[in-house]
C-alpha cells in the first residue's frame, strides 16, 4: 500500500521537568489538546502517561493521526503548533521522544473514551536492513483490527527509535493485564532500546 493511501500516527513523548508547577503542566495538556482544531488533524488526545519502560522515563502523551504526510507537515508547522511548543511545552520540557510512522491502513477506528493505548518504540543494533525486516515482522505479528505499527519516517527527534508500535485496548483494565515486557523477548537479540508508554483516553 502507498503511503498516501494510509494513516500517519504522530506520537510525543514529554518528560516534564521535577518541580513544575502544576499550573504550567495544565497548559501545556490544555495547550496541546486544544491542537486538535488544527486542519488536517483527523484525531488528538493529550494527557499524563499511566505507566512507562522505564519507569518515570515519560510523564506526557500525544497521538495524533492524519490522512495524509502532507497534513502532518502542515501541523508541525502552523503557528498554533509553533505556538504551544515554544510557549508551553519547551519551557518546562527535560525530555522529548517523537515517532511518526504510516499506520499501513487506510483507516483505523478512533480511540474512543476510556481506551487504553500502549506505545512502543525500539531503536535496533545497527542499520542492517534484514535485522530491521525481521523487527517489523515479528511486532506485526501483533497485528490486529486496532493496532498500527511501522518504520519511523521522522527522525529528528526520535532520538535513533526507528520501529513503533500503537495497539488499543477498550479500556485500563485490559492495557494493565497485558504486561509491558509481552513480546518483547522475541525481538531483545535484536534491540538496543525499548521504550513502552500506556496512557489511558480521557
Amino acid at each position: 500500500m502507498s503511503s498516501s493511501q494510509t494513516l500517519v500516527e504522530h506520537i510525543v513523548l514529554v518528560k516534564v521537568k521535577d518541580g513544575t508547577e502544576q499550573s504550567k503542566v495544565d497548559d501545556l495538556v490544555n495547550g496541546m489538546n486544544s491542537l486538535a482544531a488544527i486542519d488536517g488533524v483527523l484525531y488528538l488526545t493529550a494527557g499524563p502517561v499511566l505507566r512507562s519502560r522505564p519507569a518515570a522515563a515519560f510523564t506526557h502523551f500525544l497521538h495524533s493521526r492524519y490522512s495524509c504526510k502532507d497534513h502532518l507537515d502542515a501541523y508541525n508547522v502552523n503557528p498554533t503548533h509553533i505556538a504551544v511548543v515554544t510557549n508551553s511545552l519547551f519551557p518546562i520540557c527535560d525530555n522529548l521522544l517523537v515517532v511518526d510512522w504510516f499506520a499501513g491502513k487506510p483507516t483505523l477506528k478512533t480511540p474512543a473514551t476510556g481506551s487504553g493505548l500502549r506505545v512502543r518504540f525500539l531503536k535496533l543494533k545497527g542499520g542492517d536492513e534484514q535485522v530491521k525486516e525481521k523487527v517489523l515482522g515479528v511486532v506485526g505479528e501483533e497485528d490486529g483490527g486496532e493496532f498500527s505499527y511501522g518504520e519511523n519516517i521522522s527522525p529528528e527527534r526520535a532520538q535513533g527509535f526507528s520501529i513503533a508500535s500503537l495497539a488499543v485496548f477498550p479500556g485500563q483494565k485490559e492495557l494493565e493485564s497485558v504486561e509491558l515486557e509481552e513480546g518483547l523477548a522475541k525481538v531483545e537479540e535484536d534491540v538496543e532500546d525499548v521504550v513502552v508508554v500506556d496512557y489511558v483516553l480521557p
